[in-house]
């Protein structure tokens, strides 16, 4: 104990007897170490943030879109559009644990009212939507059953949508051009912020209205083919034998061959945030290696700079050795150096990196970066592990010199 002690103190000497070098190589670690907290913490807000706007959107919902299909000859083809509104009542009145289904017709639609003139996209649906995403209103209410009976010239506005034609005005009642169709607006929705599928940019309308209004595609029997199909369900924790009974369904109605693709994906909400959720853990892991590479440099210049420090004091080893000192005493004193210089180097890269994050929250209102006590850890336990790593060979050298040629050395 006493010998690392003293050790540990020479080590300290030596560091603050060059405070500029001593700094400068700290500079090249906290830069490092900084780095891939700040990173690794932007990366995991970001990801925190979609994951729970996927939540958001409800914990039982389904959602059933068509998919890419086999062309002639076997070639893939592109998007095979085959998902239809008869299939929505198909599944509603034929697979249990379903507690609502919304077939979904979504276009982009030129608005303007009150004088002003928005893009913004068109969701043609059912009133059951509204339960299968979720979705609140902060005035007015969502269209009904009757309203989507009647085709009524109504509509629900997102909260962006909303603010962009009226501004801090009062929506409810008055009356907006979609595509050149009068409309009546009834609710406004409760703002849900940047998400995966947001509808603050959206308006809602009757389905039916859509179809009276636009002209839509059919299939050859003549049914509306629709964008998605959305539903939820009863009990969650029976989604795997739902889905399995939805594919069974859509595959006889789509008279699929048993050794054909389904011509149709079905995506839970917990499926969609795995993935996302594997997605983006790959690219924190991306982010913190880029930013590993900082430290990887500031580990060279610590390196570097032992090697002068081992230089400078060939003397002061030579007259150690010949005082009695050992080989593994010299290499213990120049390893605890680096790994002296590495260490404070993580410690006030944290700080720097954790205001660094904590500044990019501030200023960006989308992310909220989260900075875990897990990317502290690795990011100061890498720094002095590269401090060690690169002041070994140093160290080594310092212990290996030879008493009576150091004692030589001016």
């Amino acid at each position: 104990m006493r010998r690392f002690t003293d050790a540990l103190h020479s080590a300290w000497t030596s560091v603050i007897a060059h405070k500029l070098r001593s700094f400068l190589t700290v500079l090249g670690i906290v830069i490092g170490v900084a780095a891939v907290i700040a990173l690794m913490a932007i990366g995991r807000g970001a990801e925190a943030e979609i994951i729970s706007s996927i939540e958001s959107l409800g914990a039982n919902l389904v959602q059933i879109y068509p998919s890419s299909g086999f062309g002639p000859g076997g070639v893939r083809g592109g998007i095979t559009q085959t998902l239809t509104i008869e299939d929505a009542e198909a599944i509603e009145q034929q697979i249990p644990n379903v507690a609502a289904v919304a077939p979904v017709i979504s276009t982009s639609a030129q608005i303007i009212a009150n004088g002003e003139n928005t893009t913004a996209s068109v969701t043609g649906t059912t009133p059951d939507y509204r339960a299968a995403y979720n979705l609140e209103t902060t005035a007015g209410a969502f269209f009904s059953d009757y309203d989507y009976d009647r085709a009524s010239k109504v509509a629900v506005l997102g909260s962006t949508v909303a603010t962009d034609l009226f501004g801090d005005a009062d929506p409810l009642g008055a009356t907006i051009k979609v595509n050149g169709v009068i409309t009546h607006v009834i609710g406004v929705l409760k703002e849900k912020g940047a998400s995966f599928t947001s509808p603050d940019d959206s308006i809602y309308v009757p389905l039916t209205l859509v179809q009276q209004t636009t002209a839509q595609q059919r299939t050859a029997q003549g049914d509306y083919i629709v964008t998605l199909v959305a539903l939820s369900l009863e009990d969650g924790d029976r989604s795997e034998e739902t889905t399995k009974a939805i594919t069974e369904l859509l595959r006889t109605r789509h008279r699929l061959l048993p050794d054909a693709d389904d011509d149709f994906r079905i995506m839970s909400t917990e499926e969609i945030a795995a993935q996302v959720s594997e997605a983006m853990g790959v690219m924190v892991i991306f982010l913190g290696s880029i930013a590993a590479i900082s430290l990887l440099v500031g580990g060279i210049g610590v390196m570097n700079i032992m090697l002068v420090s081992v230089l400078e004091r060939t003397r002061e080893i030579g007259i150690r050795k010949a005082l009695g000192a050992q080989e593994r005493d010299i290499w213990v004193q120049f390893l605890i150096e680096a790994a002296l210089l590495s260490f404070t180097g993580g410690l006030i890269g944290m700080a720097a990196g954790w205001g660094i994050a904590d500044a990019v929250g501030y200023f960006v209102d989308e992310i909220t970066p989260l900075v875990t006590p897990d990317i502290i850890v690795l990011a100061v336990s890498v720094s002095v592990g590269i401090g060690l790593f690169f002041g070994f060979y140093p160290a080594f050298q310092a212990s290996r010199l030879n008493p009576i040629d150091a004692l030589r050395a001016e």
